[in-house]
């Protein structure tokens, strides 16, 4: 047979989130230049609000011990006195951030807000936390995990999620301890050390 029915594209590879989602949401990282004058997520502070400022930093590590490079990592979170933005939420402060990994390292960096307590649906504050979201070639959903603080112990032990928590001897994979001027949170897809997900 000829014409044009013997010239059809073949399909492409499967992929997951990579390259496509880097390419979408953060093109400025890429070189990608005049999508938006900045990426999207780049930065959660935009003004000078209330609050102690902090860096969250932190690797996506896969089974095998090596950080990814090419993970995307979004956090949402409550200002400093537990209010989100939308919602009485401070000026200047988004409580939305995305960080692409380091090509080199694949280390992510957000700087941010120290989140104040949030209420629980039954009217219990919750501990100080910030929600992860993290992508990558070979995550076929979004994962979804939590990251606390260690040095909020009080806090910690009365929050209605981390006392839930079946196996205590995991929630570990949730605390974010200080490492020098930063608050450091690896994130393990797997192994021992695996992180705890939410299923939300």
């Amino acid at each position: 047979m000829t014409g044009p029915m013997t010239h059809r594209a073949k399909e492409s590879p499967s992929q997951t989130a990579g390259p496509y989602v880097h390419i979408g949401c953060t093109p400025n990282f890429l070189g990608i230049e005049g999508v938006y004058p900045e990426d999207l997520g780049t930065r959660l502070i935009t003004g000078d609000p209330a609050g102690e400022r902090i860096t969250i930093k932190g690797r996506v590590i896969d089974g095998a011990g090596n950080a990814l490079k090419d993970a995307l990592i979004e956090v949402w979170q409550a200002d400093a006195e537990g209010r989100f933005a939308g919602k009485g939420g401070a000026e200047g402060f988004t409580g939305w951030g995305r960080s692409p990994g380091d090509m080199n390292t694949g280390e992510f960096t957000f700087e941010t807000l120290k989140p104040g307590r949030v209420p629980f649906p039954d009217g219990r504050l919750q501990a100080p936390h910030v929600t992860f979201w993290i992508v990558a070639r070979g995550i076929n959903l979004g994962l979804h995990t939590r990251m606390y603080f260690a040095d909020e112990e009080e806090a910690n032990a009365e929050d209605p999620i981390l006392t839930r928590i079946e196996h205590q001897s995991r929630v570990p994979t949730l605390l974010a301890r200080k490492d020098g001027d930063a608050y450091r949170f690896d994130i393990h897809l797997q192994g021992p050390d695996e992180t705890i997900f939410f299923d939300i």
